[in-house]
């Protein structure tokens, strides 16, 4: 049998492998795609590679006789559940509230393919079946809810999606790791304690927390209680304050959550990925194709990304609004460049690739290579933005490892050009009077020349600078110093290119007259100018703790928060007047 087997989704594909068990199966929110874009390909290729049997039911129906979830019977182990790449809600809702027309996860972009809240629902389901065999949930739903959390759509505070699914586990973050010792520790029946001790992993427990004890080295947080969150809307800041600093620690410590008559203990994360380690999780053999069962259908998602290369992982830009260093961390997690150039080299093999990289980066795609030039400054740091309110200065920004990559990867045979979708940080190679170094030049000129397909995306966000403070980003001034370069590039290159700015409408902080503003700034006279979103509060995020209470939670300052739904869409429609 191959190594690179599709994973089985019925008992007709199992039987065909000759399995006479299964030790994990996994139920997700989207269409199965084996590429390492998304989270559910990854752990299980990662678990299969240490050789473990792992199936996949994607998609199944929950409002029928629930046949998808008792398909495959019971597992050795465990129960694996996600939403899919997104949060359901996020997935389902537009920023109105407004039910979503289409999915891109799901073939043909169906909508409806999924429950609301997808995590608590397929466990509820899976416990009510299987009693007696542990449901461990992870993925971007459950790791930004694994905490008292704002849920814009119900306009209430939740407690932990432990509480209300009734799993037995939480993985957060980016899972190859504690889902395998997980694996390892409940295939050796380790006693809960044990268990209770996996790094990046979470649960309820009933009764009273006890600090972690000094003979262990352990050092506890403990939080307000859920209950006392809904009665105090400024506990619930203190404590994403609390937990905001702690997770962008090197080394953070238990958190201690108390809810009803119990409490959610969340252990600290695994250290940063090694670039062995993260050359591991990615050099595993992906076809990098949907599942067979959906052959002659569209996965819009697929399309997005299947001719795309990961880099790194992380992002130290600490942008209010963003939930990436909540799931991903905050420490760049690099894989090699012989890593990457080998995936590069890979893709020349695939059906109908033209020699065209769609997307060669990350959250953030200028972060690779980048940390601390004193590591020991970096393990003591509690700040949660290697950037605002101003670059660390024992950052490293350097870009020649990144440019040495760009031009390796296009001199690999078959490769014709390689495009850079993922966003930038033009904080990491600009300062107000000018360049970082002398590698920051080179960078932006090959970044605008060889690597976008006409249009530079950018992210300003908002042009007036109390709005942006609120978000964590730079002034508005950094980014009128980036188009005066990328307009010089642009004339002596004697190409027609185009930078597009992004921003975000409705953001705490955010009035009427400072979206009219932005709409008239001189700055963004001849640019194109489409692209703005209405804010959407995420769970684990500064700026939906503020929409939620009113409040900074990093100084517990007022701020003023448009809330009405009608208004939001005026700010986001004044984008596009005349005034």
């Amino acid at each position: 049998m191959s190594a690179a087997y599709m994973f089985p989704t019925t008992a007709k594909e199992v039987e065909a492998l000759g399995w006479d068990y299964i030790d994990i199966i996994i139920f997700t929110g989207d269409a199965f795609i084996d590429h390492p874009a998304f989270g559910t390909a990854m752990i299980a290729r990662y678990l299969q590679h240490h050789g473990y049997r792992i199936a996949i039911v994607p998609q199944p129906n929950w409002r029928d006789d629930l046949r998808d979830f008792r398909k495959l019977g019971a597992p050795r182990l465990f129960f694996g559940v996600n939403s899919g790449a997104m949060d359901s809600m996020v997935n389902h809702y537009t920023a109105s509230k407004r039910l979503r027309s289409d999915d891109a996860y799901t073939p043909e972009g169906r909508a409806g393919m999924r429950p609301d809240r997808a995590v608590t629902v397929y466990t509820k389901i899976l416990k009510e079946l299987y009693p007696d065999i542990p449901v461990v949930i992870g993925g971007v739903e459950a790791s930004l809810r694994r905490f008292t959390h704002y849920d814009y759509w119900a306009d209430s505070l939740m407690p932990s999606v432990l509480v209300d699914s009734g799993a037995d586990y939480l993985c957060y973050g980016m899972g190859e790791r504690p889902m395998l010792e997980l694996a390892r520790a409940v295939e050796a029946r380790r006693n809960a304690g044990d268990i209770a001790a996996i790094p990046q992993i979470a649960f309820y427990r009933d009764g009273k927390a006890r600090p972690e004890g000094k003979d262990t080295g352990g050092t506890t947080l403990f939080l307000a209680s859920y209950e006392r969150c809904l009665k105090d809307r400024r506990a619930f800041a203190e404590n994403f304050h609390k937990i905001e600093t702690a997770a962008n620690m090197l080394y953070p410590p238990v958190v201690i959550e108390p809810v009803g008559k119990g409490y959610v203990r969340v252990n600290p994360p695994y250290p940063p990925a090694t670039e062995q380690e993260m050359d591991s999780f990615y050099d595993l053999p992906y076809t990098k194709l949907p599942h067979p069962k959906y052959k002659g259908k569209r996965i819009p998602a697929y399309d997005m990304i299947r001719f795309s290369i990961t880099t790194h992982r992380g992002c130290f830009g600490g942008c209010n609004f963003c939930t990436i260093a909540a799931h991903q961390g905050k420490f760049i997690q690099n894989r090699s460049e012989s890593s990457i150039l080998k995936e590069v080299a890979a893709l020349t093999s695939l059906p109908e690739f033209a020699g065209n990289i769609s997307d060669l980066g990350a959250p953030t795609a200028n972060m690779y290579g980048m940390k601390g030039k004193e590591p020991a400054m970096c393990a003591k740091c509690l700040r949660k933005s290697c950037l605002f309110p101003s670059p660390c200065r024992n950052l490293d920004r350097s870009h020649e490892r990144l440019t040495a990559l760009y031009r390796r990867v296009d001199s690999t045979k078959g490769i014709k050009h390689s495009y850079i979708g993922s966003g930038i940080r033009y904080d990491l190679f600009l300062d107000p009077e000018g360049y970082v170094d002398r590698h920051s030049r080179t960078y932006l000129e090959e970044l605008v020349l060889r690597h976008t397909s006409g249009r530079l995306k950018v992210a300003p966000e908002h042009t007036e600078d109390h709005v942006l403070k609120l978000m964590s980003k730079p002034p508005f001034g950094l980014f009128a110093r980036l188009r005066k370069e990328f307009d010089r590039i642009v004339r002596d290159s004697g190409k027609r290119f185009q930078l597009v700015p992004y921003f975000i409408s409705g953001h705490p902080g955010c009035t009427m007259e400072d979206m009219r503003r932005l709409s008239r700034n001189p700055f963004l006279q001849g640019l194109y100018m489409e692209q703005v979103q209405d804010f959407t509060p995420t769970p684990l995020t500064a700026s939906s703790v503020m929409f939620y209470t009113g409040l900074d939670p990093k100084n517990m300052s007022g701020v003023f928060v448009e809330r009405d739904i009608e208004r939001k869409r005026m700010q986001k429609s004044y984008f596009f007047k005349k005034h």
